[in-house]
């Protein structure tokens, strides 16, 4: 494994003191009942790690956590983990399994308290096998979260299989805590796994450009007050105004912004490189947005960018009834994360015509957030078509 990213190797990263942070004695925050966006957390000492309450599981997690999904370098991993990202968070299908077993090398001698896991599994008949093959490659015999992955609706979160599968992994002890992870639609996902009373935490997408912010807004706080934890991802907001990468998004000010609500408990940004880390940790005793960083955001802006809203407007207006959320999840993945095996596999796994908009003259859909639905489908649906070995 390289052990240089970026410019910032992992001795240069532990000089810069951020080791530091693990030890200044992290105060636990109370579990925040009270909806509204606060510049601190309540019980932080200045210069300690801030830490809030994740619903009734009684986890304890720093504010900021690390989102495992592009990383590729173990010394990363053991930096994020020694800078007091305690909680990492994976999925079985992940680098084709390769993000899990990079994981358990580096918790290979760790005491088991000293970190918090969680993974994901897709809803289906091999649940339980899948998890029995994801604690194989994490080296434990159990995990602190266990998602079902990618729900979409109320109808998919109270499913008999779904809850079947839950109750059987808790039962086994493979899992300390179940919950859902959503891209889209999140109000109704969020309010179905409280409804469920089976669920004990959510992984939601959350970032400054929802567009169904109130709405989802309100449903994060009414899980908040039902005790089910609440876990933000997305929340770089795919991570640059533009494909050609050149106008990238203020990633602490998304951070923080995010943070900010205290119904969320941690947020799971994903970070390849020591100066990404870098930029993440600091915001672990910092989460107070400037006002220069409130303009960096363009807080009123609602359209352009990377970030699909999942709001699912699309689907009715496309003739072929393409799954345009998913090729927009993808077309992020390849230019705002530059993950092409994670875009590869998302579009590969939708099984398109070879060029799926060459028989419509002109695009019917009209984006929410003012996407070239058109020039995007066909350009990330390009990578359907590569052998998926060449992304390995």
């Amino acid at each position: 494994m390289k052990t240089t990213t970026n410019g910032l190797d992992r001795r240069a990263f532990l000089k810069r003191g951020l080791i530091g942070l693990a030890g200044a004695g992290a105060a636990a925050v109370p579990f925040a009942s009270a909806r509204g966006r606060q510049a601190a957390a309540a019980g932080a000492r200045k210069g300690a790690v801030i830490t809030r309450k994740l619903g009734r599981t009684g986890i304890v997690l720093p504010v900021v956590s690390m989102g495992v999904m592009n990383a590729d370098n173990d010394n990363l991993v053991r930096s994020a983990l020694d800078a007091g990202m305690v909680h990492l968070d994976t999925a079985h299908g992940y680098q084709r399994g390769r993000n899990e077993e990079m994981i358990g090398r580096v918790l290979k001698g760790r005491p088991r308290e000293s970190f918090v896991i969680s993974t994901k599994v897709w809803e289906d008949e091999k649940f339980a096998g899948l998890l029995d093959l994801s604690l194989k490659r994490l080296g434990l015999d159990h995990v602190d979260i266990l998602y079902v992955h990618g729900l979409g609706s109320k109808a998919e979160v109270m499913s008999d299989l779904n809850l079947r599968n839950i109750e059987a992994v808790k039962k086994s002890g493979k899992a300390r805590f179940v919950g859902v992870s959503c891209h889209g639609n999140e109000p109704e996902v969020i309010r179905a796994a409280v409804e469920a009373k089976a669920y004990d935490v959510v992984l939601t997408a959350y970032n400054f450009r929802k567009q169904n912010l109130a709405d989802l807004d309100k449903a994060i706080h009414e899980a908040a007050q039902a005790g089910v934890g609440i876990v933000a991802m997305k929340t770089q907001a795919g991570a640059f105004w533009d494909k050609s990468r050149k106008d990238p998004i203020n990633m602490t000010a998304a951070l923080k912004w995010a943070l900010n609500n205290a119904d969320i408990t941690t947020a799971i940004p994903g970070f390849t490189t020591y100066d990404q880390l870098n930029t993440d940790a600091a915001v672990l005793t910092n989460i107070t947005l400037t006002e220069s960083e409130k303009k960096d955001l363009k807080l009123g802006l609602q359209t352009g960018g990377l970030y699909c809203q999942h709001c699912g407007t699309c689907l009715a207006q496309c003739p072929k009834a393409l799954p345009i959320p998913d090729l927009m999840r993808g077309y992020m993945y390849a230019y705002g994360y530059r993950n092409l095996e994670a875009a590869h596999d998302t579009v590969a796994s939708l099984k398109l015509p070879e060029d799926p908009c060459k028989d419509c003259s002109i695009c019917s859909v009209h984006c929410a957030s003012a996407f070239d639905v058109r020039d995007r489908v066909s350009d990330i649906a390009r990578l359907g078509r590569i052998p998926g070995d060449l992304f390995a």
